[in-house]
């Protein structure tokens, strides 16, 4: 069997949970002493970690792969991820793909191809820091199964890290330099020994400056969560993202999920009450199967009047194995593409006046990337993207910015920064 080098190129499609195994990967190969490098560099080995959640994503997933191909002929190519785990068969017959990997398989992609004398033993070089945030993966899977959803099928039944565990990936990233790290999962509010705890801990045993959670369900805001942006203001990130679907009682109900528009509603009201300048961002489904104009509308006047700081906008993907794929009177996509085209400009209006509330503010802002010389771009804990000048590096540093207006590229230019 050949012997490949030791550069690696890592992609990412889908989720923060991808992201989070993805990054995980990366530091492991790196500790080993493998290169990591951009795709466009024709690696070695390249590693596409995939997405199935709609049809697009399996599109790019194989446009990545194949692309790969082009970029370095000789290359060895693995397909690993949701897409591998739900469809080998389908990739298998990919001529680009040398191994798939499912998602089962995937935290032992290492051992995999030491196994497969692809790699072997290198010195550690850990990579230079480019993002100022890390994702720890602290629970995976789900046993809702909503209508509609994929997820349950390619990431198996509900599963939580122990909390020590989790504690210690927290450390290792402090450690590592990073200002935020992002608790992620499939449903971290279902983390098994309980998600208020797992917080506390972490935010009264680790130096971690910034803490984010990646995504809540409307059940999981009680009480006792809310209380911790009170107890842990400065470093609990005020920003939830909280999955809508729809703002339609009767699609919810044909979804599958497990409230109604009252009970999200009455989440929001709470959320806003306890954090203050909170962003609440959300998905939303569009055009699912029997949607009518008025379930439309009711769904389009709901986002309006929750007035999201973002909305994440998706047009109904039938995925193989659904409920929902089995469901009649789908949606026609001409007429798909007109109600998503709708409400991401609903989505643009309710951003652009979320963030018109904080111009004047000063906020602390991490920043992460010098996109062109001299002109730096950052987060504020209430994912504010922010642009500003500094002729000194301002990476993976947490300081006040006086905010500005914004344009379509960073929602507030022009940030003043109080050295």
């Amino acid at each position: 069997m050949r012997k490949i080098q030791n550069s690696i190129a890592l992609e990412t499609l889908g989720c923060k949970l991808n992201q989070a195994e993805s990054e995980s990967l990366a530091w492991q190969l790196a500790e080993r002493g493998y290169s990591i490098v951009p795709a466009s560099d024709g690696a070695d080995i390249y590693i596409l970690n995939t997405c199935t959640v709609t049809h697009i994503a399996d599109r790019k997933s194989r446009h990545l792969l194949r692309l790969a191909r082009r970029r370095n002929p000789s290359a060895f190519i693995i397909a690993t991820g949701c897409y591998a785990e739900r469809a080998t068969s389908e990739l298998a017959q990919l001529a680009e793909v040398d191994i798939i990997i499912g998602n089962e398989e995937k935290s032992r992609l290492l051992d995999v191809l030491q196994e497969r004398w692809l790699i072997g033993p290198g010195s550690a070089l850990l990579p230079q820091i480019h993002r100022t945030r890390s994702l720890v993966k602290v629970h995976e899977g789900c046993n809702r199964f909503c209508s509609y959803c994929i997820v349950p099928f390619v990431r198996g039944r509900e599963r939580s890290l122990p909390p020590d565990e989790a504690l210690a990936e927290v450390i290792a990233r402090v450690e590592r330099g990073y200002r935020e790290v992002v608790l992620t999962g499939t449903q971290i509010g279902s983390y098994r020994n309980g998600l208020c705890s797992l917080i506390r801990r972490i935010l009264a045993e680790t130096d971690v400056q910034r803490l984010r959670l990646s995504s809540l369900q409307t059940q999981d805001i009680t009480p006792a969560l809310l209380t911790l942006w009170q107890d842990f203001a400065q470093h609990l990130c005020r920003h939830i993202h909280l999955p809508l679907q729809s703002g339609s009682n009767a699609i919810l109900q044909r979804m599958g999920r497990s409230y109604s528009t009252e009970d999200y509603e009455q989440a929001v009201s709470r959320i806003r009450e306890a954090i203050p300048d909170v962003a609440i961002t959300t998905d939303v489904i569009v055009g699912f199967p029997g949607e009518t104009v008025d379930e439309y509308a009711e769904s389009y006047r709901f986002c309006q009047r929750m007035a999201f700081s973002n909305i994440h906008v998706f047009t109904y993907s039938e995925r193989p194995g659904t409920r929902a794929a089995l469901m009649p009177d789908k949606i026609d996509e001409r007429i798909m593409k007109e109600r998503s085209e709708r409400m991401l400009k609903l989505a643009e209006e309710s951003a652009r006046s979320f963030r018109e509330r904080f111009v004047g503010y000063t906020m602390m802002v991490l920043w992460e990337q010098e996109v062109q010389e001299g002109t730096w771009v950052g987060l504020t804990d209430n994912y504010i993207r922010v642009a500003a000048r500094s002729e000194e590096p301002l990476r993976n540093r947490l300081m006040p910015a006086i905010l500005g207006m914004g344009n379509e590229h960073y929602h507030c230019l022009g940030a003043s920064v109080a050295q």
